[in-house]
């Protein structure tokens, strides 16, 4: 733009207006203007200049400093007040510092000195051209911005703030998400959609980004309308700053995201800002199976269609204020009990045990199919009662009833989680002092009612030198790393007293053994180490439920039978008992389980089981041994019923191995 040819090609598309009265003046400079601009309009005094301004679509204005009726400053003034944008020139015959500082007040874009300088009247031109360019630029983006701000209103809830966080402006779609009215907004801060239980770190973070860094914030906030509704909202923040880099406020842009917010996250939200939250939590029973058998898209359809006989026929007396379908067969009724405490607790649980009465008598349509579906519920209220309902739950399924009112079930399990942990730690200290031990506890032979075997039973001495029985702490080492530990420890004990005695010694292990390579491991190497003993060796394994590969079991069986070792099934004729897998193990012995026989004597059905397995054994050429044998008496009468091996206090408590 340093040339001539460049200032014509911009000049021809401007008008310029040139105020002058100078006659000479005006004339040599009229022949220069028309070579460069578009149209040069002329007026002889600055009130016709002002006048043919408004009559004309102008682009620049040149004006002598002295122009009659209205001089060039007056004109200035007059055309500021109109447009503060329209580019400027002043002529003077004047090199005085109040001219010049009044010009300048006037943002004026230039200022020459007669007799006219080209170059200055070059820079002056370029000065202007930039000024008409940026301001066409930003007025065709001011055209954009308001087609996107359009745009943007139809889909966003959007919001200005000045820097102290006053809100300056909101859009139609704001007002409606908040709840609010215009004026309850505007001038208020954006505190007044804060949801109080939203963590104070997620605004540190916040105004650390937009304030300081001056960077846009982007997050998902949790909000509260005016009806004290809880709603999300996917948000971005910006800082709007000036050409000094300085904020000049906030703008916020906004969607409402609470439908895509998991029901789980919606429910935990409610309960943490309720002041005293009721939760009835209902389970479809069986739901699992229910999946198993009609896949996931019919089980959605039973989810989809019972929730809404859920919400049908929940009485309304109960007035819950949401519901949550959570998804795998669990749905969710809450409220705030703040203001309804005083509301019937017995009322309150008859009215839910009879609309799940209803609900039980329900039956979903699958296809041609009338699916009967049962629910089960927990209740709970107070601080922690998703927790509670939760554990109510689980308790239900654990012993099959079907409603439990579940206040405190929390606590009972985190007491039991404490303890657990106090036990693991007792065990761990036991292990780390080799205070874990081994008692024996001898099995006679009926007919000599001398001892032949010793079963190996596992024992703790804790800090304050206190034997503790396994019932206390085995099941709980099973939940830790230890239990392996344990039973390395109990087999080494065990193939140690085949050193101190002449007798047969019984060992316990379980299906969580025999699938553990280690202990496989373990074992083998002890059986390798006793190859001439292992015919005194016998493993009683524990029936499991939880047996994952009955196949390694096999292998195992078959493996230490090798070694001449017997294979013992223990507590038979109660819990998982299954003849199909006695025949699979092929054991050497029966122990009947104890449940059988503290109660023989007085129990005819505890006898008729009893010789149910007698005459199965025999049958089979199993050995049998009874435990649980407290007096004469069970000894007698399970020796006339063909038991042919006793354990039991009768004939000695477990202790330290005797040698004999």
């Amino acid at each position: 733009m340093e040339n001539l040819k460049d200032l014509i090609s911009i000049g021809k598309k401007l008008r310029i207006l040139y105020v002058e009265d100078e006659i000479q003046l005006k004339k040599s400079a009229i022949a220069i203007l028309e070579n460069i601009f578009l149209e040069v309009i002329i007026a002889d005094n600055g009130e016709e200049g002002i006048e043919k301004f408004f009559d004309n679509n102008i682009d620049i204005v040149i004006a002598n400093i002295n122009t009659p009726k209205l001089n060039g400053l007056k004109i200035s003034e007059q055309l500021r007040d109109f447009d503060k944008t329209i580019p400027i020139i002043l002529l003077s015959d004047y090199d005085e510092l109040k001219y010049f500082s009044k010009a300048m007040e006037l943002d004026i874009d230039g200022y020459i000195l007669k007799p006219i300088n080209i170059e200055e009247l070059k820079k002056a031109f370029i000065k202007c051209y930039k000024k008409i360019d940026f301001f066409n630029n930003y007025n065709n983006n001011l055209i954009f911005l308001k087609q996107y701000q359009e745009l943007t209103d139809c889909n966003s809830a959007v919001s200005k703030a000045d820097v102290n966080g006053n809100i300056t402006y909101i859009n139609d779609a704001f007002i409606k998400l908040s709840g609010f009215s215009k004026k309850e907004l505007l001038g208020s801060n954006h505190n007044i959609i804060r949801h109080p239980d939203n963590n104070a770190s997620t605004y540190t973070d916040l105004w650390h980004s937009i304030k300081y860094k001056k960077e846009p914030w982007k997050g998902v906030l949790r909000s509260l309308s005016k009806s004290s509704r809880t709603y999300y909202v996917d948000i971005v923040i910006k800082p709007i700053l000036n050409i000094n880099n300085e904020i000049v406020e906030y703008i916020s842009m906004q969607h409402d995201i609470t439908n895509f917010v998991s029901p789980k996250k919606q429910l935990y939200d409610f309960v943490d800002s309720a002041v005293y939250p009721m939760i009835v939590l209902i389970r479809i029973d069986g739901f699992i199976d229910i999946e198993k058998l009609y896949g996931h898209n019919v089980t959605e359809n039973i989810e989809n269609s019972f929730a809404n006989d859920l919400f049908k026929y929940m009485p309304e007396y109960l007035n819950f204020d949401k519901f949550f379908s959570l998804g795998n067969g669990e749905y969710a009724f809450v409220q705030d009990l703040e203001y309804q405490k005083e509301m019937d607790v017995f009322r309150i649980l008859n009215e839910l045990k009879n609309f799940q009465s209803i609900i039980n008598g329900l039956k979903v349509e699958i296809g041609e199919i009338d699916y009967d579906v049962a629910i089960i519920m927990s209740v709970a209220n107070g601080k922690d009662c998703l927790e509670n309902v939760k554990h109510g739950i689980s308790s239900l399924i654990q012993s099959k009833q079907d409603f439990v009112v579940s206040n405190n079930f929390a606590k009972i399990e985190q007491d039991a989680a404490f303890r657990n942990l106090q036990i693991l730690k007792m065990v761990k200290t036991a292990i780390e002092n080799g205070k874990i031990i081994s008692f024996f506890q001898p099995i006679v032979c009926n007919k000599t009612q001398e001892i032949v075997k010793y079963e190996s039973l596992v024992r703790l001495i804790n800090e304050e030198e206190e034997i503790i029985s396994p019932f206390f702490f085995l099941d709980i080492a099973k939940k830790g790393k230890y239990y392996s530990r344990i039973t390395g420890i109990v087999l080494e004990n065990s193939f140690k007293a085949l050193n101190q005695t002449d007798k047969v010694i019984t060992i316990n292990i379980s299906a969580l053994d025999i699938e553990k390579h280690s202990t496989r491991k373990k074992i083998y190497e002890l059986l390798d180490a006793n190859k001439s003993e292992g015919y005194r060796i016998v493993f009683e394994l524990l029936e499991d439920e939880d047996v994952k590969d009955f196949d390694e079991i096999e292998k195992f069986i078959f493996n230490v039978k090798e070694y001449g070792v017997k294979i013992a099934i223990d507590d038979f004729g109660a819990g998982y008992s299954n003849f199909e897998r006695l025949l699979k193990y092929q054991p050497d012995i029966l122990k009947i389980d104890g449940s059988l026989i503290k109660n023989i004597e007085t129990d005819a059905y505890c006898i008729s089981v009893v010789k149910s397995i007698v005459a199965f054994a025999k049958e089979q050429e199993i050995e049998m041994v009874a435990e649980y044998i407290e007096n004469k008496n069970i000894y007698i009468i399970l020796k006339d019923l063909g038991v042919e091996y006793s354990q039991g206090y009768y004939f000695g408590k477990p202790d330290f191995m005797n040698p004999t």
